[in-house]
C-alpha cells in the first residue's frame, strides 16, 4: 500500500437546513474534481461528515461548507492517517444526521454540557456519577470507559429502550460519551425531554479524549481499541490503526484469530 500524509476531518453542526438539496448538488459538483473520500451527511436538522484527503483542500472545504450554512465556526477532529480510511466520496441526503428516530429534539448548544478530555478522568471517577457508553454493543465490546454503563444497544434508534429499562433516577448525575460526540448530542436531548436534570457529555468524545492524553501524556482510563467507521475498523490509544479487521458479513470488527 502507497503511504500518503492524509488528514481526516471529522464534524457535525445541527442547524436547520432549508435548501439540502440545493447544498448536496453544489457539495457534489465541487467534490468531484478533488481527491478527498468520505461521507457527508445532510439533513433538515444539520451535517455531519468525515472525510480524508490534503489538509488544505480539506480545510478549503469546510470553509465552503461554513459559508453555505452561513456558519462562523464548528468544532473539527483532526487526525493524521497514512491513507484514505474511506474507497470513495459520498453526499448523502437523511432524515436525521445521526437516527434517533423520535422526531425533532432540542439539541441545545449549552456549554456546561460538555466536560473537557482533561476534566473527564474526574468525572467518571466520581462514585455518584453514572457513566453512559452511548455506543452500540460491539463497539463497546472492544474498548470502553472504566466502570460505564452499557445499555445494550444494537443500533442507536435502541437507546430510548434500552435507556428506559435501566430505571436510572431523574435527579441522577450523568455523564455519556461516544466516539465524537454525535450521538451523545441526541441522547443527551432525549433525556433532557424525558425530565433528566443533570447530563453531561464528553466533549469531542473518545477521539478527543485520547488526543488529548496523548498530546499531555496523561493517565488515561480507556481500555482496549476504540471502532471508528472507515476503513481502519479501530484505532488505539495512541491513535494508530489498531488491531482489529472487519467482518464482510456483519461489519462488525472481529480479531483476525476469528477468522481461522
Amino acid at each position: 500500500m502507497q503511504t500518503n500524509n492524509f488528514s481526516l476531518y471529522s464534524f457535525y453542526y445541527f442547524i436547520q437546513i432549508k435548501n439540502k438539496n440545493n447544498l448536496k448538488q453544489q457539495l457534489d459538483k465541487y467534490l468531484s474534481r478533488l481527491d478527498i473520500k468520505g461521507t457527508i451527511l445532510i439533513a433538515d436538522e444539520g451535517i455531519n461528515a468525515s472525510i480524508s484527503g490534503n489538509k488544505k483542500l480539506l480545510e478549503k472545504t469546510v470553509s465552503i461548507i461554513k459559508k453555505k450554512l452561513n456558519v462562523k465556526n464548528f468544532a473539527i477532529r483532526e487526525n493524521s492517517v497514512d491513507f484514505h480510511p474511506f474507497n470513495r466520496m459520498k453526499v448523502r441526503l437523511k432524515k436525521e444526521i445521526v437516527s434517533l428516530g423520535q422526531g425533532k429534539l432540542d439539541i441545545k448548544n449549552d456549554k456546561d454540557k460538555y466536560i473537557d478530555p482533561s476534566d473527564w478522568n474526574k468525572i467518571i471517577s466520581d462514585p455518584n456519577v453514572i457513566v453512559i457508553d452511548v455506543r452500540n454493543s460491539f463497539e463497546i465490546k472492544i474498548g470502553k470507559f472504566m466502570g460505564s454503563n452499557n445499555p445494550q444497544t444494537e443500533c442507536f434508534r435502541d437507546f430510548p429502550i434500552r435507556i428506559d429499562e435501566l430505571k436510572f433516577k431523574k435527579n441522577n448525575k450523568i455523564a455519556m460519551y461516544c466516539t465524537g460526540g454525535i450521538r451523545c448530542e441526541k441522547a443527551s436531548a432525549y433525556l433532557n425531554k424525558k425530565g433528566f436534570k443533570d447530563v453531561v457529555q464528553l466533549k469531542g468524545g473518545i477521539i478527543s479524549y485520547l488526543q488529548f492524553i496523548n498530546k499531555n501524556n496523561c493517565d488515561s482510563l480507556w481500555e482496549g481499541e476504540c471502532f471508528v467507521f472507515d476503513d481502519r475498523v479501530a484505532i488505539n490509544n495512541k491513535l494508530k490503526q489498531g488491531s482489529y479487521i472487519q467482518c464482510y458479513g456483519c461489519r462488525h470488527p472481529i480479531t483476525k484469530k476469528d477468522t481461522y
